[in-house]
């Protein structure tokens, strides 16, 4: 980790979004779930609207993860998030999840964030970062948001589900929102996910 860079990603990045874009798809592709595809003109625009975070290890891509903003800014979502198969399994997607984290609550400071993802190991991530499971009711009804799940191969079943849920876990990360100590319920729910305390 000590060489790779995590840092705000801005114009001189966008030379990357070609690649991003073809490591979300190959990602999810492996995973055999759902993700709707990014266009390469998309996250050249997140990056240079200062709403990315990249990781680079000197000339190479590492990984990725960007924001959005739906509600009218009430909500912000983490995205995107990438990691190139090379810097796998070596806490990488902890520290770029945690930057476009900070990112999300420093530009947004009063919204609630949120993920919806498959990963288990995004899952206690966000768990670790605050961020509490809930129904996708909970999530914003910007129509726009849902729009954007069209690309992804389990729309079908989020759509016969009226947008209620979906394979996706949603996770919600309130500013207001004070987290009780560890419980039994907590935990049951964490063991539930499979994520260990």
């Amino acid at each position: 980790m000590s060489k790779i860079v995590i840092c705000e990603a801005n114009e001189s990045h966008v030379k990357w979004a070609e690649k991003i874009c073809e490591l979300m798809y190959i990602s999810a592709q492996e995973r055999g779930t759902g993700i709707a595809k990014r266009d390469p003109e998309y996250i050249k625009k997140k990056m240079r609207d200062g709403k990315a975070v990249i990781a680079l290890d000197g000339g190479e891509l590492a990984g990725f993860s960007y924001i959005e903003t739906w509600g009218h800014k009430q909500f912000v979502a983490n995205s995107g998030l990438i990691v190139a198969h090379a810097y796998r399994k070596i806490g990488l997607a902890r520290h770029i999840k945690r930057k476009v984290f900070e990112l999300s609550k420093k530009l947004y400071p009063k919204a609630k964030i949120f993920s919806i993802t498959t990963g288990t190991a995004v899952m206690k991530i966000n768990y670790e970062l605050g961020f509490r499971p809930v129904p996708f009711a909970e999530l914003t009804e910007d129509p726009e948001f849902w729009e954007g799940c069209k690309g992804c191969r389990n729309y079908d079943i989020l759509e016969r589900n009226n947008h209620k849920m979906c394979l996706c876990t949603a996770l919600l990360y309130d500013p207001a929102y004070k987290r009780p100590a560890v419980n039994n319920q907590w935990s049951a729910v964490m063991k539930k996910l499979g994520i260990k305390n």
